[in-house]
C-alpha cells in the first residue's frame, strides 16, 4: 500500500482537487513558463546584439563592467518581455493553452508522470 501524500494536491482537510482547479494551476504554469521562454529569447538576441558592437581601443572592460552589461541585459530583456511588444508569450501560450484545457484528468492523477507510470 502507498501511504504518501503529495503535499501540492492537497488544498484542505479532505478535498482534493478539482479538474478545473489543476488546469487553471496548469495554464498559470504554462503562462509563466512562456514568458521566461520570452524573456530568455530576448536576453541572447540582446547578447548577440551586444557582440556584433566592436570594443573601443583606447578602455578594456574588466570582469564587473561586463558582469554589470549582463545584468543590464537581463533587465532589459525582462522590461522588454513586461511591455507586451514582443509576442512570443502570446503567440507560444496561445498555441500551447488548448492541449492543457482539452487534457482529460483521472480523479486520482497525480502531478508526478513518473510517479504514475510505477506503480507497484
Amino acid at each position: 500500500m502507498d501511504f504518501r501524500v503529495d503535499p501540492r494536491t492537497v488544498f484542505s482537510a479532505g478535498t482534493a482537487p478539482t479538474t478545473s482547479e489543476i488546469k487553471s494551476r496548469q495554464l498559470a504554469k504554462l503562462k509563466e513558463s512562456t514568458k521566461e521562454l520570452e524573456v530568455t529569447f530576448i536576453n541572447e538576441m540582446v547578447k548577440a546584439m551586444r557582440k556584433s558592437v566592436p570594443e573601443g581601443e583606447l578602455f578594456k572592460k574588466n570582469s564587473a563592467e561586463k558582469m554589470f552589461e549582463e545584468m543590464q541585459d537581463k533587465e532589459l530583456s525582462r522590461a522588454m518581455s513586461n511591455n507586451h511588444n514582443f509576442g512570443l508569450a502570446t503567440a507560444m501560450y496561445r498555441q500551447m493553452a488548448p492541449l492543457v484545457e482539452n487534457r482529460v484528468y483521472a480523479a486520482k492523477e497525480s502531478l508526478h508522470p513518473d510517479e504514475a507510470a510505477v506503480k507497484p
